[in-house]
């Protein structure tokens, strides 16, 4: 698919060494196609790495996308430039009168922490508000899942008695549901956390189902019935070295981290990690484009806005 973005962002040189391709914005305003516009809310740490795991998956479909990134202005992020965010980034004030067909929220390294008391909640909780009635269909991706979650439900998040570091396997549960269409019965996904979630809450929401779950991870993936909010805890987004980094950032900040299961060959942190939830990533994030989004997205969001029918139960 090709993407359309910022030709400055660091990404583009990633991603054209591996021949995905990134449209310059001459190129893709003579193409007579409504594009699907993408807000991705970037809060991990890393963002340059973040950004390149993301746009490298929703490149996977051959629909043209327009790709936004959001920072949180209630939070200065220690680990990116200002300039790259002042840069590549907007505000919430300047998208809020906008309208997306899909958004990203990511994880973020803030789990441990009482929603309330992490210092952009009240504007990442504006966000998701925001999105009930400006966005059609929003991917929550770690700790964004547990954030929405509790946003839109009230649901909290409860400690584990070790972090869930990884690579595991998941049972699929809806093999019809759209979003896990072409899976095998069962798929291996990364993840990295130190919460979960009661999967007795979930039950209790009728508009939730649980598509995928694993006996070592709990729940994996959720969406309610008609797929506007997709819930996924693991991070099928992460590199081959992702895990890698993280134990070795944890080892060095002296947290006697476990080594991340299944991961290493041999287990052994000497050696090279192993891949292999590609092809569950890439179906997962083009089953969500085409499925959740594309199919069913307004083509003019403007005649949406004015049907009270199309928000009817938001």
């Amino acid at each position: 698919m090709p993407i359309k973005i910022d030709q400055g962002l660091p990404a583009v040189e990633v991603l054209r060494s591996e021949n995905i391709f990134v449209m310059d914005d001459q190129r893709a305003n003579h193409q007579d196609i409504r594009p699907l516009n993408v807000l991705i809310v970037n809060l991990m740490p890393t963002k340059i790495v973040t950004e390149t795991q993301l746009l490298r998956l929703l490149a996977n479909t051959p629909l043209q996308l327009n790709v936004d990134f959001l920072q949180m202005v209630s939070h200065k992020s220690k680990n990116t430039a200002v300039d790259h965010l002042t840069t590549f980034y907007k505000t919430f004030q300047q998208v809020k009168d906008h309208y997306y067909d899909g958004l990203i929220i990511t994880g973020a390294p803030v789990e441990n922490l009482p929603f309330e008391a992490v210092n952009y909640w009240e504007e990442l909780a504006e966000v998701i508000k925001w999105s009930k009635s400006h966005v059609h269909s929003t991917l929550h991706i770690c700790w964004g899942a547990q954030a929405g979650l509790y946003a839109r439900y009230g649901i909290d998040k409860s400690r584990l008695s070790s972090k869930l570091s990884g690579i595991f396997r998941q049972e699929v549960v809806q093999p019809t549901n759209p979003l896990l269409r072409g899976f095998d019965d069962a798929f291996l996904a990364p993840h990295s956390r130190h919460t979960t979630v009661d999967p007795e809450a979930i039950l209790a929401i009728d508009n939730l189902e649980v598509l995928a779950e694993g006996s070592d991870v709990g729940l994996s993936i959720l969406a309610s019935k008609d797929l506007r909010e997709v819930y996924s805890f693991g991070h099928l987004e992460y590199d081959r070295d992702t895990l890698a980094k993280e134990y070795q950032r944890d080892l060095a900040a002296g947290l006697n981290p476990q080594v991340p299961v299944n991961y290493f060959e041999n287990n052994d942190p000497n050696q090279n990690p192993r891949l292999r939830w590609n092809l569950a990533a890439a179906l997962f994030f083009s089953n969500w484009i085409n499925y959740a989004v594309y199919q069913e997205t307004p083509f003019d969001w403007q005649i949406a806005q004015s049907d009270p029918l199309f928000f009817a139960g938001l």
